[in-house]
């Protein structure tokens, strides 16, 4: 079993990446494999609606971080996104980043569909809520669990380390990691899916 944990933030190695890391940790020790993968600092564009997903599986824009965060999607039982907060939402590149992904994967989930995944938020003083609510989103729409921990799934810091100074931050992430693991271990005992319908689409403007 192996969690894949995207690191949303342009800071490789800052209070987002302590968050995930203390996650990754905690899976490692319930015997669950873990990965962070940085979609970096390049420009991330966003999706155009050319609508070639639809036809081929894959966004037209098939390059570097998309490419290897698809695959990495892929193999992978489960999924953990982490964001920074900016102005009361998640990174825009990490926003551009996701609607290809998952756009370019409905509205069968391709191979996203019934992955235990959660999202988890950073922030200075407020607005993690809200972008954690937006992640969830990107969830709910392809039939993935969404995992919870004992709270909002928040830690709190602005300067390089300060979320290592967030106790109930850090206990937080190590609960998500844990129930993550256990939600997963009880899926690998009974993989079977719940049956489905065939697909309803209502619009709305006649």
């Amino acid at each position: 079993m192996k969690v894949i944990l995207i690191n949303g933030s342009p800071r490789h190695d800052g209070n987002t990446f302590e968050a995930l890391s203390e996650i990754a940790s905690t899976l490692v020790r319930e015997g669950v494999e873990a990965e962070i993968v940085w979609i970096g600092k390049r420009s991330i564009p966003g999706c155009t609606a050319c609508m070639q997903c639809k036809r081929t599986g894959v966004c037209i824009f098939n390059t570097e971080p998309y490419s290897t965060i698809r695959e990495k999607m892929r193999t992978a039982d489960a999924l953990i996104v982490g964001t920074p907060v900016y102005f009361g939402g998640p990174n825009g590149s990490l926003c551009a980043l996701l609607d290809r992904l998952f756009y370019s994967s409905y509205p069968s989930g391709q191979f996203l569909a019934y992955k235990p995944a959660a999202a988890v938020a950073v922030c200075r003083r407020a607005g993690a809520t809200d972008a954690i609510d937006r992640i969830n989103k990107y969830f709910t729409a392809l039939n993935m669990p969404v995992v919870s921990s004992q709270y909002w799934n928040i830690a709190y810091g602005r300067d390089h380390g300060d979320v290592l100074d967030d106790p109930e931050g850090l206990q937080t992430m190590r609960t998500l990691g844990r129930n993550m693991a256990w939600i997963l271990k009880k899926i690998h005992t009974d993989p079977t899916i719940p049956p489905q319908e065939n697909r309803i689409f209502t619009n709305f403007i006649r």
